[in-house]
């Protein structure tokens, strides 16, 4: 090789905290680990009620311990972080037209908020009746 030898500038192990778009991208990778916690949580429950009200009642106990509790806040924060980044996207994504004409970026936005709500309504209709 010539003995000629290119300079590598170092690179801190911070690179991303350094610019606020690759933090929250750093973040909303980060947010996948989360993402399978909160799958693999709510597959835990579900079997737990297929086994019946001991092996609820023993999720319940298990879902209350306050390390849980807390991993499952940040799960959640984590989602609101994935949710918005990801509806941010979209209109970057895809090309939605209406009429032949591009649809603007926060039409296609606040419609899939409108859609998370009229969802999230509709469960918590079903759950609480």
């Amino acid at each position: 090789m010539n003995g000629v030898r290119t300079y590598r500038r170092p690179i801190s192990t911070w690179w991303w905290v350094g610019k606020r778009t690759y933090f929250v991208f750093v973040m909303r990778e980060l947010s996948s680990i989360f993402i399978a916690w909160l799958v693999v949580y709510l597959l835990l429950m579900i079997a737990a009620i297929g086994r019946g009200a001991d092996a609820y009642d023993d999720f319940l106990r298990f879902a209350a311990n306050p390390v849980v509790v807390v991993v499952d806040l940040v799960a959640l924060a984590f989602v609101v972080l994935h949710t918005i980044t990801w509806f941010g996207l979209t209109p970057k994504a895809m090309d939605v037209r209406a009429a032949g004409r591009p649809v603007p970026a926060a039409a296609v936005i606040a419609s899939q908020y409108v859609g998370l709500v009229v969802v999230s309504a509709f469960v918590v209709w079903l759950v609480s009746r």
